[in-house]
Parts: structure tokens; C-alpha cells; sequence
């Protein structure tokens, strides 16, 4: 044999170890690395709804514009929860059993709100969600053919036209609305200071608010200590609140009505998820 043949073999054996080293290496990192792990999965959700708004817009746009498509769209984003091995529990859901049309207030924590949204959305129901969001391609047209409802938060007379449209139509349409009255995602100890368009809406449309209660997520996700894991998240739909009578001189006092209920359940439902996680801790043996 030529006297090159014996370094050549150790060349493609370096070669070789190299190689399944770098497939290991991301396994590694992700049973190892937390941090790594916790990108991976983000990465992997992001993939998921950019893939799938893909594929259902053209499916979408055959019907068009439609509060229906939003069905599509739920029936893409629930097998996630079983992909990333998260148990949903839904306490008080005959609430949203209502013919008439209604707004549904609920605390916005993270991305994986949209996970949570999707087991309990109910039909002919629509979020309201910020413009921007509009225009993220693909993602951005699924939801606006969804029946979606854009807002302007920068401008404020654009989004006191679009409420005014809105309370028309869901009355007109027999729709419900989902809204976020934080306006933004939160993962502090409690809720933010709600802002009043919700309540703005209910009022002019003259119908009910039911506030949805959605758990902490801290014992299975974190974006600030870059963790996530498995886990259990409850959401508790509370009892609706009338709007009828009402008018916009209300609204302040209803705000923080709703807000100081919600922010009740959630310290319950905070308090609860740390006995039991403390009950499921082993007992250490007695010396």
C-alpha cells in the first residue's frame, strides 16, 4: 500500500470524531445547558407559528377576511402544548357561554400566552393585538385574514377610532374580543396598571367584561433566567361583569375595578402554585 495511506486514515478518523462531536455537541448543550435549552425552545416556537402561518394563509385567503379562519390558526398552535410537555387547566370556562357578545380582559405574561389563548378561545372570538404585528410577513397575514383587530399604540386618535368601529361590529357581527389591558408582556409579581380601551369598548357596545386569569409561569418559564422546562398552567375564567348603564365617565372607576379582581386571583393562584410546589418537594429523613 502507498506510505501516504496510514496518515490519510488518521486524517479521516480526526475528521470523522470531529464531525460527530459537532452533533453532539447541541445534544449535549441542551440536556446540560439551560440557557441553551431555553433558546432552542423559543427558536423552535417562533419556527413553529412562522411555519404553519405559512402553510394556512393560502388555505385563509380563500375565504378571506374571516373571524372563522381563526380556527385554523387554533388548531395549529395546540399541539405545541403537548410538544413541550405543558398541562393546561381551565377552571370556570361556562362563563364564556354566552350568546351575546362580550370582552375578554386577560393578563399578558409572555409569547406563550398564545399557547394558552388557543385552549380556551371561544368561537367567533378575535384579539386585539398591536400593529406592528401586522406587518411581520407571513405571520402578519394570517392574522389579519384571522379578523384580527390592529391597534396603533403611538396613536392614541387612531386607537379611539378603531374602538369605536369595533364596538359597532361586535355588535353588528356578534363577535367577541380578547385584549391584553396591560399592553404589554409582564412577568413581575403582579399586573401592570391596565390601560382603558377594553373598558372603553365594553362600555360603548354596552356589553359584559370577563376577565381571564392566566397562572404565573415562573416555575416552568422564565425569559429573564432564560429557562424552560415542563409545567402546569391554570387559567381561571371569572364571572362576567356588566357593563349596561354604564357610560365613559365610568370607565376609570371600572378599570381599576377589574384590575384590583384579577390581581386578587392571581396572588391566589401565585400563593397556591408555591404550597404546592412546596408539598411536592421529597421530605428530607430525620438525623
Amino acid at each position: 500500500s502507498s506510505p501516504a495511506s496510514p496518515h490519510l486514515s488518521r486524517t479521516m478518523d480526526v475528521a470523522l470524531l470531529h464531525g460527530l462531536l459537532l452533533l453532539l455537541l447541541p445534544v449535549l448543550l441542551y440536556r446540560r445547558s439551560a440557557t441553551f435549552h431555553y433558546f432552542c425552545k423559543v427558536t423552535f416556537f417562533n419556527i413553529w407559528v412562522l411555519t404553519t402561518a405559512t402553510l394556512l394563509s393560502p388555505f385563509a385567503a380563500i375565504r378571506g377576511r374571516c373571524v372563522e379562519n381563526m380556527k385554523l390558526l387554533c388548531a395549529a398552535i395546540r399541539p405545541l402544548k403537548h410538544l413541550y410537555g405543558i398541562k393546561i387547566e381551565v377552571l370556570g370556562a361556562e362563563h364564556l357561554n354566552l350568546k351575546e357578545p362580550y370582552v375578554i380582559v386577560c393578563n399578558h405574561q409572555a409569547s406563550l400566552d398564545l399557547m394558552v389563548m388557543v385552549e380556551l378561545i371561544p368561537k367567533r372570538c378575535v384579539p386585539v393585538a398591536k400593529k406592528e404585528l401586522l406587518y411581520m410577513g407571513t405571520v402578519g397575514w394570517a392574522c389579519w385574514l384571522s379578523g384580527m383587530i390592529f391597534i396603533d399604540r403611538q396613536r392614541t386618535g387612531d386607537a379611539i377610532d378603531v374602538i369605536s368601529q369595533t364596538a359597532t361590529t361586535i355588535r353588528r357581527e356578534n363577535l367577541r374580543v380578547w385584549i391584553f389591558p396591560e399592553g404589554t408582556r409582564n412577568q413581575n409579581r403582579s399586573m401592570l396598571p391596565f390601560k382603558r380601551g377594553a373598558f372603553h369598548l365594553a362600555v360603548q357596545a354596552q356589553v359584559p367584561i370577563i376577565p381571564v386569569v392566566i397562572s404565573p409561569y415562573w416555575d416552568f418559564f422564565s425569559s429573564k433566567e432564560k429557562k424552560f422546562t415542563s409545567g402546569t398552567c391554570t387559567i381561571r375564567v371569572l364571572p362576567r361583569i356588566e357593563t349596561r348603564g354604564l357610560s365613559p365617565r365610568d370607565v376609570p372607576e371600572l378599570t381599576e375595578s377589574v384590575r384590583n379582581i384579577m390581581v386578587d386571583v392571581f396572588s391566589e393562584m401565585s400563593t397556591n402554585r408555591r404550597r404546592d410546589r412546596s408539598v411536592e418537594l421529597p421530605l428530607l429523613p430525620h438525623d
